[in-house]
């Protein structure tokens, strides 16, 4: 595209709130019609198929709403959803998202995948069979393993089967409590230190050394007798390939450990660099992601997982085999770790992965790995051109399909701007300070301002009762002796009222608090 260009986007916004809160109480989207009395009589309750403990005490809390509202729900959070079809110009990073043909999803949803059942005979099994059987042979190649499984649900699930592999393989030789410790490093997926710790090993991280490469010389001092193995990814996430890493893939095997090979990050490899020829003894990968079946956060995914052929015995079960005349599942694996997941996994991506294999050819696989990284390193020139970015660990050095970046340099530019706000700050608070502080004074005064009005006020009424008790005296000596009485006995009235008043004025002189600093 000559006119490609980024473009103003703005998702839709729906308050819309969990679907746990949606809902009425014995609303129904579907009631589903009860069993024929026959069956029922048959099969009895489903719950006796479980375990007594594991009867569910109370009844599952689940949303209760009508077919409208939730459709209604899901189409106002999907318009909320910045999609591949919304947005083909924007990947997702260490994810190395790929387009997914519509064709390759009319297969998936074709009723001749979507309506068949796990448990059905396998002579009617026979093409989806075919379709993994083939697609574990292109992985085979892709790789250069042995063998493959897809029944692990995701990446992490895959490394977990891994996990689970090198347990059973150390336990058959009698070693499993002295080899209790798995190596991983810091820049690899956190699952490749997780889930060895979740199947009871010790994980131990090797730290990158000045070039972003795991120390060798760390690793060789700490592999020993109690090595299980090691799980590692390459190119790790800071996008630097190790071209080093079969020298890694010797130390773990001259110390007796196994060596596993976390390839999420394969998209910028395939078709030029393959896990047999650097040694290692499994490896994984996610068609989720690297070959093409959308990323579907926690699902749908498929983690495939291969093996060379000394491990092949201990892949979960089934597998799907050929004897020439048909295609099979193989049950009779008695060194096998089990299952991992119910029936073969999620099939909808391993039928995408196989389509777009099919699609792309062994050329345009490693073209598609061309491509990741020259837009890659693409997008990288830009982004260090800003200001304040940098791309810690092997300086100069190019990227595959992923980067990590660093602020670093842009906080410590700042930190001077920081300063001088922290600064501002301080004499923003000091202003406040001071102007509470004249507020108070302000506030004191007006106080004190009341109160000489009400002292006043008391003295306007003494000179008023002064008065007339001085007009009382003057009139008393022209009353009769009857009056006389009584023009006395006003005037110790009016005497009695101007003593409660003084008694009220010096209570009011024994509260005056006066201003200690002049009011500006």
């Amino acid at each position: 595209m000559n006119n490609a260009r980024l473009r103003n986007y703005h998702s839709a916004s729906w308050d819309e709130p969990l679907i746990m809160e949606l809902g009425t109480r014995g609303e129904r989207g579907v009631i589903p019609p009860q069993p024929h009395p026959e069956v029922e009589n048959t099969a009895g309750e489903s719950r006796d198929l479980l375990p007594h403990p594991m009867w569910r005490e109370k009844e599952p809390v689940l949303p209760e709403l009508s077919q409208y509202h939730v459709l209604q729900h899901y189409l106002r959070l999907s318009q909320e959803t910045m999609g591949m079809d919304l947005g083909p110009d924007i990947g997702e990073g260490t994810c190395t998202m790929k387009y997914s043909p519509k064709m390759h999803d009319q297969v998936v949803n074709s009723s001749k995948f979507s309506d068949i059942h796990p448990l059905q005979p396998q002579e009617s099994l026979q093409g989806i069979l075919q379709i993994i059987y083939h697609l574990e042979q292109y992985l085979k190649q892709i790789s250069g393993m042995a063998k493959f499984t897809f029944q692990p649900g995701g990446g992490s699930h895959a490394t977990y089967t891994n996990a689970c592999v090198f347990r059973k393989y150390h336990e058959e030789r009698g070693r499993l409590s002295q080899r209790d410790e798995v190596i991983t490093t810091i820049f690899s997926h956190p699952c490749d230190g997780a889930t060895p710790a979740t199947a009871g090993f010790k994980v131990i991280t090797l730290m990158p050394d000045e070039n972003g490469y795991p120390d060798l010389e760390a690793l060789k001092a700490i592999v020993s007798e109690k090595t299980a193995g090691i799980m590692l990814t390459n190119p790790e996430d800071t996008g630097i390939f190790n071209p080093r890493v079969a020298e890694y893939v010797k130390v773990v095997h001259d110390a007796g450990g196994l060596c596993f090979y976390d390839q999420a990050n394969a998209n910028g490899i395939m078709g030029m660099a393959r896990a047999y020829e650097a040694g290692f003894d499994a490896c994984h990968f996610n068609l989720h992601k690297t070959f093409s079946s959308p990323h579907g956060c926690e699902g749908p995914a498929a983690g495939a997982y291969g093996v060379r052929e000394e491990l092949a015995r201990y892949l979960p079960v089934p597998t799907v085999e050929y004897d020439g005349n048909r295609y099979y599942l193989d049950y009779d694996r008695p060194h096998s770790i089990g299952k991992v997941r119910s029936y073969l996994g999620n099939l909808q991506c391993a039928i995408r992965a196989y389509a777009w294999i099919r699609s792309m050819g062994a050329e345009g696989i490693k073209t598609a790995a061309g491509i990741s990284v020259l837009n890659n390193n693409y997008l990288d020139s830009l982004l260090l051109q800003i200001k304040g970015v940098d791309r810690p660990y092997a300086p100069g050095k190019r990227r595959m399909e992923q980067a990590r970046y660093s602020l670093e340099k842009l906080k410590e530019e700042n930190a001077k701007l920081k300063s001088e706000l922290e600064h501002c700050k301080k004499m923003v608070s000091g202003y406040e300070n001071v102007l509470k502080l004249n507020e108070m004074e302000l506030v004191n005064a007006r106080t004190i301002i009341n109160m000489y009005e009400t002292i006043i006020e008391y003295g306007r009424s003494e000179l008023k009762l002064a008065t007339e008790t001085a007009k009382a005296r003057e009139n008393a000596s022209q009353l009769s002796r009857i009056e006389l009485m009584e023009a006395f006995e006003k005037i110790k009235e009016l005497e009695e009222q101007n003593r409660v008043l003084r008694e009220k004025r010096t209570v009011s002189y024994t509260h005056l608090t006066l201003p200690t600093k002049r009011i500006v």
